[in-house]
């Protein structure tokens, strides 16, 4: 018997002949059979997803892909026009920059909805009952000096159009769980306890509908991230064939950029 340490794991391994992902051949039952949605579902939750989850999911990441000219793309795009030898630099560049204002809205919302929903003793049965959760949350996030996530654009201030697709889509599937109700009824509630008429938004929704299908809370930048991952492809592809938009904006920031004394700035 060998002493030699083991590594135990339940998504992929090798030898000589076969390749094994979650304990099935891969050339045999997966390649062709599963699409690449159905099996990151798989990948992250270790489940085989229902037909339902699988559509809700594969919406999700469709309406991630891409949102144009964001500070994500442009900085795939800048890192790609200062090291085009680098495709892996500029793609990482991209994803590094998902945070609290890109990309990271999506996790911050079901997080905040899922603490909201372990405050509740049970799940309410009425739309009234949903906008008291709501209510009560919302005015927790704002009194903890906090900004309540999923609520705002910077650009569909009347509101997000991904929204009603992807409630359509999970009514539709039998998906639209507590987290989507919760945050549904928080559009509902907010412009009467904020006193500010902000709209959901689609990253918002996105992560309560991945966090009602099973994926964890912690893992969900990382599903928005996989997404992104498309669209920064697209954008570096657009450069690789001639669109240079990384090089006119290095070009017009560089032109007119000018030296400001420190003494006069008005903005310190």
């Amino acid at each position: 018997m060998s002493d030699h340490p083991t590594y135990p794991t339940s998504l992929g391994v090798s030898d000589l002949h076969t390749i094994s992902l979650l304990g099935q051949d891969l050339s045999a039952d997966l390649i062709g059979k599963v699409s690449f949605g159905h099996l990151a579902y798989r990948l992250i939750t270790l489940e085989e997803p229902t037909p339902q989850q699988a559509r809700v999911f594969e919406a999700v990441l469709v309406a991630l892909a891409d949102h144009g000219f964001t500070p994500t793309a442009i900085s795939a795009r800048m890192t790609f026009l200062s090291a085009p030898e680098s495709i892996q630099g500029a793609l990482a560049s991209g994803l590094l920059g998902g945070g609290s204002r890109f990309l990271g809205v999506s996790e911050d919302t079901g997080r905040f909805l899922a603490d909201a929903l372990a405050q509740a003793d049970e799940l309410p049965t009425t739309p009234e009952g949903w906008d008291a959760l709501a209510a009560d949350a919302v005015r927790r996030q704002r009194a903890a000096g906090k900004f309540v996530p999923g609520l705002g654009h910077h650009l569909h201030k009347e509101g997000d159009p991904r929204i009603p697709a992807l409630y359509a889509i999970a009514r539709e599937e039998g998906q639209l769980g507590p987290h989507l109700a919760l945050f549904e009824a928080v559009g509902r509630v907010a412009p009467e306890v904020t006193g500010k008429a902000l709209p959901l938004n689609g990253a918002g929704a996105c992560g309560a509908a991945l966090a009602d299908i099973g994926i964890p809370i912690e893992l969900l930048r990382g599903v928005v991230l996989l997404a992104r991952c498309a669209g920064l492809l697209g954008h570096i592809a657009e450069e690789v064939r001639g669109h240079h938009v990384a090089a006119a904006v290095f070009a017009d920031v560089e032109r007119h950029a000018v030296y400001v004394d420190p003494a006069d700035r008005m903005d310190d």
